[in-house]
């Protein structure tokens, strides 16, 4: 079994498998809109490889990062830009 960190994903405490990318870990607490586009859309992770730049999200108060490219540390702290799921 691998260790299990805390992060927070828009306010709300997560676990998480040590390792895992703040888009693996969103998708897995139930958030598959990540932000939302400037006509209101709602957007995720459509690339998975850091090309597309539609699962940016804040982590640790640094706009425009892209989830799939970030692996969760403990106590990180996300803030999506969509409504809550």
């Amino acid at each position: 079994m691998s260790d299990r960190i805390e992060i927070a994903i828009d306010g709300r405490v997560c676990t998480v498998a040590a390792g895992t990318s703040v888009a693996a870990a969103l998708l897995d607490a139930g958030q598959p809109a990540f932000r939302a586009s400037v006509q209101g859309e709602p957007r995720g992770p459509l690339c998975g490889m850091g090309i597309c730049f539609e699962c940016r999200v804040t982590i640790n108060g640094v706009p425009h990062r892209r989830a799939c490219m970030v692996t969760c540390e403990h106590g990180m702290s996300i803030a999506t830009g969509a409504a809550p799921a």
